[in-house]
Formats: C-alpha cells, structure tokens, sequence
C-alpha cells in the first residue's frame, strides 16, 4: 500500500458527530501510551498529522484521518489509564463500545500492545470483546526498538500465549522509530478493505 495522501478530518465525543459517506473505516484501538499516534504518522511519513499527548490518557476523543480520499484510519481513546475517574473510563468505554458496535463502515481492528510488557488484563478483555463480536482483528506489538533482537522472540510468545493466538492471528512487530513493520501492517490493511 502506498499512502499518498493523508488529512486530518476532525475529532469527535459523539457518535452522531462522526464523518458520513461510504469510506470503509479501519481502527486503531489500545491501552493509553501504547504507541497509536507514532504508528498514524510512520504509516503516513509525516511526523505530527496524529498528536501524541505527553499524558498518558489525555485523548479522550475520536480522531479520524482520511487516507488517499478514499479509506479512513480511525484512531479511538486509550484504555487502561489509571489517573481518570471511573465515571470518565465508562463513558470513554462506551463509547468506543458503540463506535465498535454500530459503525457499519468498519473493516476492523488493530489492537497495539507494548512489546516491553505482557497483555494486561484489559488487553485480554478487549481481544475476547472483540473476537466474541465477530470483529476482525490484527495486532501490533509496538515499540520494538526499545528490546533487542535476541529478547523478541520471548516477548512475542509472551504475548502469543496470554492472548492465545493461534497461527492464523495476525501479530506483527512495530518500532516508530526504525519504521520496522510498517510495510507488512499497510498491507494487511489493504487486504482488510480488498475484502
């Protein structure tokens, strides 16, 4: 895949605020400070098209960016983040919740955990959540630069066994900063809109 064209539409606390038409949608879903703002911007080779807050929990809206006109990369509010109130991480959950439930537009889900730390048990629930709504799903392990080669395949298992993924799950690994999979995750996402 290769992105030519990438704007930022807007972002959103109502559902029914979201960008009408036809544009297959695919979403970027993870734990607060996982790393969704810097996969945005590698995938579109701009630096600061998704800002990245310094506080861990800070977005709490959906923000919709169009790619090449024609598709759109939807990235939704971090979960996990212990510093908000739990009045304020239910109404973000449901919303996120409608969002993954009611937009017809929607191919899928990239799910990003940190490559550093084993799923959480908000990871676990969000893949069962979404596995159990018949929502395809990829995952993205991020911030691969930040382990060494040797300690990767160890992380990896880590993961591929506290989440149970079988083969046929698509897990990839992902670093900002060395661009490290992001060609292999734009092209499962082509296929997830070919389909």
């Amino acid at each position: 895949m290769i992105i030519k064209d990438a704007i930022y539409i807007g972002s959103y606390v109502d559902l029914a605020q979201l960008p009408e038409g036809v544009e297959p949608e695919i979403a970027l879903l993870g734990r607060s400070n996982v790393g969704k703002s810097s996969l945005i911007n590698k995938a579109v080779r701009r630096k600061n098209l998704a800002k990245s807050s310094s506080t861990p929990g800070k977005t709490r809206t959906i923000n919709y960016y169009l790619i090449n006109k024609s598709w759109y990369l939807v990235d939704l509010p971090g979960y996990g983040y212990a510093k908000v109130s739990k009045k304020e991480r239910q109404s973000w959950g449901k919303m996120i919740e409608n969002y993954l439930l009611k937009r017809d537009k929607l191919r899928g889900v990239v799910l990003l955990l940190d490559i550093r730390h084993p799923p959480q048990a908000s990871d676990k629930a969000m893949k069962a959540w979404l596995e159990h709504n018949n929502i395809p799903l990829m995952l993205v392990a991020t911030k691969a630069d930040k382990i060494s080669r040797s300690a990767r395949g160890k992380h990896l298992h880590t993961i591929s066994k506290e989440l149970g993924l079988s083969s046929a799950d698509m897990l990839f690994c992902f670093s900002a900063v060395t661009g490290e999979g992001i060609e292999e995750i734009k092209a499962a996402w082509q296929e997830v809109l070919n389909d």
